[in-house]
């Protein structure tokens, strides 16, 4: 598992890495000391997990996820117990405070044996997805995530009863959402396979999914011969 450790503090860090340095699963790929030096780690690195403290100069650990599209997992070590439930506002792994304790540093890693890392690693989004809308922000399983669809030059992402607009267009989102879970059901969707309900045949030889929340949405005939292929009938 790759990680990165971000920090300010770096006697923090070193510390951190002490504790990790037995954990042969870990593989620690960078550090960081601020929010900007950590962006650029974790885009081009693409970090597994990422340990994050929340005060930092500069921006924040909360200001920095809030920057990033798409994020690992994170477990944040800070030495304040009240972030802890904005912490998981953030679908955080753990919260764990400083002076970091062996027994939960261990119990936070366990939580890691949960994550299912799809290959290759750099070329599809990980199991969670940050949206940013405006002024509201959420932190999506993908798995949670119904479907998405074409709005001009962005794209709508349908989860729970919400469907906020980020600035990415379809064609991006196909390339980078693992196939075996999205499937590009026509010209103006992606469906998350997982939400299929019913499949029924429709006009001209194309299908219809009914998607358990009862969207209907059509694979085009273009589309038909892959997705019976994908859904092995």
């Amino acid at each position: 598992m790759k990680v990165i450790i971000i920090d300010d503090s770096r006697l923090a860090r070193n510390e951190l890495k002490r504790l990790l340095a037995n954990r042969t699963q870990i593989e620690i790929i960078g550090e960081a000391a601020n929010a900007e030096e950590a962006k650029t780690q974790i885009e081009e690195l693409k970090p597994d997990l990422i340990f994050l403290d929340i005060q930092m100069p500069g921006k924040s650990g909360f200001e920095l996820l809030e920057d990033l599209e798409f994020i690992p997992q994170v477990i944040f070590t800070t030495a304040y117990d009240e972030y802890a439930l904005k912490a998981f506002e953030f679908n955080a792994l753990d919260y764990l405070l400083k002076p970091v304790d062996k027994g939960r540093l261990a119990e936070a890693i366990m939580k890691t044996s949960e994550i299912k890392v799809e290959e290759p690693q750099e070329k599809y989004i990980g199991e969670q997805f940050f949206i940013k809308d405006s002024s509201n922000c959420w932190f999506v399983n993908l798995s949670d995530i119904k479907f998405f669809e074409v709005d001009g030059n962005y794209s709508k992402v349908f989860f729970e009863d919400k469907s906020p607009m980020i600035p990415r267009t379809l064609n991006y989102l196909e390339e980078k959402l693992n196939p075996a879970q999205f499937f590009r059901a026509n010209r103006k969707q992606i469906i998350n396979i997982k939400w299929i309900e019913k499949i029924e045949t429709w006009f001209n030889g194309s299908l219809k999914v009914i998607m358990k929340d009862k969207t209907e949405i059509e694979i085009s005939r273009r589309q038909t011969a892959r997705f019976k292929e994908l859904m092995s009938f």
